[in-house]
């Protein structure tokens, strides 16, 4: 059965799957970029979670490779199937260096969610706020999203600067809103709408 809608969708099904997924460059000049994860990734893509610190804020977490390369096939999948769009930030294409997704896609509302991770080596250098950056703009400027909104534990002081520095406005709390290892943690809401 499908949902009848008094307004018409804010954005067109098949605006992602028409297309193979982009390569997305971030600003700098240094070949930072965004690209499709590939099966040679997997042991980089583990061994974030096996970092504690990744650890401490994602609990769906793989414990093989093999576990990895599923996962990747499930990404993507996600894409052809407009469900998800999962990157690996990377440099000139070779070495990864995080994570960066969007997911819960609502063509209906134009919504999105952003997920995100570097791994240790990479903090501290502005990596995940200029790959923020650029899945951003994609995903608002050309893909034609009117809000994308990311959410982390109010104890993740890390995540929160790289919301900020990436346009990510502070829009609240959401009390007691998920569980981490160590029990419910509150969650800050940030969002970047089109025009920000």
């Amino acid at each position: 059965m499908t949902r009848a809608l008094s307004t018409p969708p804010a954005m067109i099904s098949g605006c992602l799957a028409a297309a193979p997924q982009p390569v997305l460059p971030a600003t700098g000049g240094d070949g930072l970029l965004l690209r499709p994860w590939g099966a040679a990734d997997a042991r980089a893509f583990l061994s974030a979670y096996e970092d504690e610190e990744t650890r401490r804020w994602h609990t769906h977490r793989p414990s093989t490779e093999g576990q990895v390369r599923e996962w990747f096939e499930g990404y993507r999948q996600d894409w052809e199937r407009e469900k998800g769009c999962h990157w690996a930030v990377a440099r000139d294409g070779g070495e990864v260096l995080g994570r960066m997704a969007l997911r819960g896609l609502d063509f209906d509302d134009g919504v999105a969610n952003v997920a995100y991770w570097v791994l240790p080596a990479a903090r501290g250098a502005g990596v995940a706020s200029r790959a923020l950056a650029a899945v951003s703009g994609w995903a608002l400027d050309d893909i034609g999203f009117h809000r994308l909104e990311l959410d982390h534990s109010t104890r993740n002081h890390a995540s929160c600067r790289v919301a900020t520095k990436a346009g990510y406005r502070l829009e609240g709390t959401k009390r007691n809103a998920a569980v981490h290892d160590d029990g419910r943690h509150d969650m800050h809401l940030h969002a970047r709408v089109k025009g920000d």
